[in-house]
């Protein structure tokens, strides 16, 4: 895919200009790295940009936060790469980067009401799914993490425990805790939401 192909509102693979030849230690050849970088990225943007739609709620934002992620992976391909779960570790990075993001003092104003390409909760009227998503971004940033990754991205405890680097009884506590909150704060709006997960898988 050429850079002309890409969606022009979306974030683009981070490419260096030309430089001497140096390619790291052990690596084999620099360019060639380049290249399987590239290739990687430019077929997985779109999901990873969805990810980031749906935890942040922003388009620009999400681009943003997959420019920050595909950047710093660019610098330690190398490692990334060699990876047991490649595709795992890249969602890991652009999670941690709306965490680091969202706490940013910054990053609490509410920026835009515009929703993700695609319904971000399935089976409730636009208004409802509006109200539901200002609500979430209200939450402590984990809370909001676990929510998106569990009910938006549809992902078992296990593998959001292993993207947040923390226990699955952690994931289960913060589910239930965001999901009271969430509760508290849409009142009769709230029926639709998921049941207490704590035991859940």
């Amino acid at each position: 895919m050429t850079d002309s192909a890409m969606p022009a509102a979306s974030a683009s693979v981070p490419r260096e200009e030309p430089a001497p030849r140096s390619a790291e230690p052990g690596s084999g050849d620099g360019d060639e790295l380049e290249r399987e970088y590239i290739a990687y990225f430019e077929a997985r943007l779109p999901g990873l940009r969805r990810l980031a739609v749906l935890l942040c709620g922003d388009h620009d934002r999400a681009d943003d936060i997959v420019q920050a992620a595909a950047t710093s992976l660019f610098v330690r391909w190398k490692h990334a790469r060699q990876a047991d779960n490649v595709d795992a570790y890249v969602r890991r990075v652009v999670v941690n980067t709306f965490l680091r993001e969202r706490r940013r003092l910054w990053s609490r104003v509410l920026l835009s009401e515009r929703l993700p390409d695609r319904a971000a909760v399935t089976g409730q009227p636009i208004d409802e799914r509006v109200v539901v998503r200002a609500a979430l971004r209200r939450l402590p940033p984990r809370q909001q993490a676990v929510l998106v990754l569990r009910f938006l991205c549809d992902l078992p405890v296990a593998e959001v425990a292993e993207l947040l680097g923390c226990s699955e009884g952690t994931v289960k506590s913060q589910t239930s805790d965001g999901l009271a909150a969430l509760r508290r704060r849409l009142g009769d709006r709230a029926a639709r939401l998921p049941g207490d997960e704590r035991r859940g898988q």
